[in-house]
């Protein structure tokens, strides 16, 4: 049976994430800044699912906050901290926090769990399409994405034989953040698939990096096309 952890698995895709790798059976853990939301979650998804309170933002406590956690198998790093910053208004407090979740917190959580993981191991951290099309207010969204990809390429290299990937989608159109969005939003529009990618697809995409032993290193983009255009 192998064991998977989602950190940011209590919402949205890495919830699906979670939800799926429950569904096979896999011994599984996800994570919320809130313990009460964690677990409330993990016996939604039920199986052989824990729920566990772990904060990015405050990297010093990853340590002692995955120490319940044994052998892994699988990691999925998909928390993030969505922030509109612009050089013109630069808030230097909310570009730390924001850069302290996704790539201190990132790897200290690779860096906690790396000695517990099994043969054949993998990791998958998201990142964003941003980082190859920034637009207004993306600042810090942008310049994170991008370290996305650079903490992903010295992870393998650094932890090899483990496989380590990234995964950037596009406008995700049945996700927390977008199910709004109407069909005729110009986002759809220059997809050439002529719709928004989905959770489902995300989620697959995830599985195929972290299960496929030939992926390692790589920067997967989920967008339909949508760099294209």
């Amino acid at each position: 049976m192998s064991t998977t952890v989602v950190v940011g698995g209590s919402n949205g895709i890495g919830r699906l994430i979670a939800e799926r790798a429950a569904g096979r059976g896999d011994t599984v853990v996800i994570t919320s800044r809130d313990k009460a939301r964690a677990q409330t979650v993990a016996a939604e998804i039920g199986g052989a699912t824990t729920g566990i309170a772990l904060d990015l933002a405050a990297p010093t406590t990853i340590e002692a906050a995955l120490a319940e956690v044994g052998e892994v198998d699988h990691l999925v790093v998909t928390a993030i901290e969505q922030t509109q910053q612009t050089i013109a208004a630069f808030d230097i407090a909310d570009a730390i926090n924001s850069v302290t979740i996704k790539l201190v917190g990132y790897a200290e959580t690779v860096r906690v769990l790396h000695g517990r993981f099994r043969p054949g191991a993998s990791v998958v951290l998201f990142g964003g399409l941003a980082k190859e099309r920034p637009y207004p207010g993306s600042t810090m969204v942008t310049t994170i994405n991008a370290g996305v990809t650079g903490l992903m390429r010295t992870l393998a290299r650094e932890l090899a034989p483990v496989r380590v990937n990234a995964l950037h989608s596009g406008v995700v159109g049945d996700s927390p953040k977008w199910a709004h969005m109407r069909d005729d939003h110009p986002a759809v529009a220059r997809t050439p698939i002529g719709r928004l990618v989905t959770m489902e697809e995300v989620a697959d995409a995830t599985e195929f990096l972290l299960r496929n032993g030939g992926m390692n290193a790589h920067d997967l983009n989920v967008d339909g096309g949508w760099l294209l255009t």
